[in-house]
């Protein structure tokens, strides 16, 4: 560990952290890598259509961000959301079943893997166009700061999203509007197949292209809960207490392609290179190690941990897989609120299936 570690182990955010607490870390991380391994088993199975963007090799940033959230904070991410919705609370259940299309899914099958809902959980979804979150999460960080409601709004995108114009016009607006959005980049180095130098101009940091609209940023290493904390925990108090943005890009790696689909994954990197990262970077088994180390954890443990998340991740593809299909009856349900909730407004307006 180095001096650098050391220091944001020693952070108040995280010296206050029970080791029930950081063990729990642990076993969020093996529930999202058994839940993606259970997905992309029953996807080449055939179980499920559509795409499939699996969060493996990232699942520290979705554990260490949502970690710190309270009631009156928010998130809203891209399409490679399964990590995100597995750490706000969402059941492996409901997630699997809505990538099978059924209607125990989160979405009722209406969504797939790239559009899980829980509104319960602030959790505003998965969103399938590039960066077409990022004006969403603006828009809810708005809504906090209209009600005045002391919150914020966590919005999750990629190094491939950096580049559209709808960020760019959201970071502007939120600057402007001094708004309690944080946009969390988890930089992955590839933009679907093109690699971050290939993709992207930029100084030292995507994150530090906020500097422009003069917005404060920060990188984080994706290896580091205790950095992605103390990091997060310093964006967050910003937007509570000043009601302004920040742009925090993450450090991190997918060990698979942009999606299942994707043909040439080990093309544009190479096997070795996917194979370091497993070996030497792997955040799961980073904090696997830190918790030994710390006296935390024994190598046992650590494995009953696995085998509970491997249980779980096996219990939802079967649930999944044998749940029902919507009705066709159901089709036009959850489109417009007005019809499924008739009221004074709906008959002034025109649905387009009436």
């Amino acid at each position: 560990m180095d001096v650098g570690s050391r220091s944001f182990a020693q952070a108040d955010v995280n010296r206050s952290l029970s080791p029930e607490v950081k063990r729990g870390f642990l076993r969020d991380m093996y529930r999202i890598r058994r839940f993606e391994q259970a997905a992309l088993k029953a996807y080449n199975a055939g179980k499920m259509g559509g795409f499939l963007h699996l969060y493996t090799g990232q699942e520290s940033v979705a554990v260490a961000t949502i970690s710190l959230l309270g009631e009156n904070d928010h998130i809203v991410t891209a399409y490679r959301d399964h990590g995100h919705a597995l750490s706000v609370g969402m059941g492996m259940g409901e997630c699997m079943a809505e990538f099978f299309g059924k209607a125990t899914g989160c979405s009722k099958g209406k969504g797939g893997s790239m559009h899980l809902f829980a509104p319960d959980k602030n959790y505003w979804g998965g969103h399938g166009i590039v960066a077409g979150q990022t004006p969403l999460g603006l828009g809810i960080a708005y809504a906090l700061k209209y009600k005045g409601v002391p919150g914020c709004c966590l919005c999750y995108l990629g190094d491939g999203a950096v580049n559209q114009g709808a960020y760019h016009e959201s970071l502007n607006l939120a600057s402007l509007m001094s708004l309690p959005v944080i946009y969390v980049i988890e930089n992955n180095g590839y933009s679907m197949g093109t690699s971050l130098a290939r993709s992207s101009a930029f100084k030292q940091t995507l994150a530090q292209r906020a500097e422009g609209y003069n917005i404060p940023w920060e990188y984080a290493s994706g290896e580091d809960i205790y950095e992605m904390r103390a990091k997060t925990r310093a964006a967050i108090d910003r937007a509570h207490e000043e009601s302004r943005p920040t742009v925090l890009e993450i450090a991190t790696y997918r060990y698979y392609g942009h999606s299942v689909a994707d043909a040439n994954a080990r093309k544009y990197r190479t096997p070795e290179e996917i194979e370091h990262y497993k070996t030497y970077h792997d955040p799961l088994l980073l904090w696997q190690k830190r918790l030994i180390d710390e006296g935390l954890l024994t190598p046992e443990e650590a494995e009953a941990l696995d085998l509970e998340a491997r249980a779980e991740a096996d219990e939802a593809a079967r649930f999944a897989d044998e749940s029902p299909f919507p009705v066709e009856a159901d089709i036009f349900a959850d489109v417009y609120s007005e019809v499924d909730h008739p009221g004074a407004d709906g008959p002034h307006g025109t649905h387009f299936f009436n």
